[in-house]
């Protein structure tokens, strides 16, 4: 019988979508996009070999670190659209926030909301005060997210097999608290005018 998950990874929540652990029968979906041209900043395109050999990383990071991109689907459909979350492999300048979509779930703001999903639980969970985002140059996509989600450009970082990258420095968990903080006394100050 087939395992559903080996993961131990906990299920979360956004308006629109589930984080959750990884399943083996997201393979199919994951490897047909890593063979397309979308997957190129992010090692692809690469064979069905070599896709399964990344999704087989994707899971065994969950086992070496305790954490890792969660699979991502929508709450709704219960389709798996991507990979977002914490992920340090080794290698890593340190830990980011990470996001793969599928091949038709981009433009849709789901890789903002389930990063800012991850990132929460990052800080609150991990203990994390800071992270990045490692982004190719010419992935506007991916930067777009990334300022959605109230990142900045820091500086570059040259990977040794992916090549010259970008660290996008994300609001640290005092920051965003302190914004949260900030929000609630507007709110509370309209409700009282």
């Amino acid at each position: 019988p087939m395992i559903r998950s080996c993961i131990d990874a906990p299920v979360l929540h956004s308006a629109r979508l589930t984080l959750g652990p990884i399943l083996p029968e997201y393979f199919d979906a994951f490897a047909a996009t890593m063979a397309g041209e979308r997957a190129r900043f992010v090692g692809g395109p690469m064979s069905r070999e070599v896709s399964w050999r990344q999704f087989a990383t994707e899971m065994g990071h969950w086992s070496m670190r305790g954490y890792g991109n969660f699979a991502v689907t929508e709450t709704a459909s219960g389709k798996f659209i991507g990979l977002i979350g914490p992920w340090s492999p080794e290698g890593w300048p340190e830990p980011e926030i990470g996001w793969l979509l599928l091949d038709g779930y981009t433009g849709k703001g789901y890789a903002a909301e389930a990063g800012a999903r991850a990132r929460d639980w990052a800080y609150s969970t991990l203990g994390w005060s800071s992270t990045i985002s490692l982004i190719d140059e010419r992935n506007s996509g991916s930067i777009g997210v990334a300022k959605r989600l109230g990142a900045r450009f820091e500086r570059p970082y040259t990977h040794p097999r992916f090549g010259e990258l970008q660290v996008w420095r994300h609001p640290s968990a005092a920051d965003l608290a302190a914004k949260t903080h900030e929000n609630v006394i507007a709110l509370h100050e309209g409700a009282g005018s």
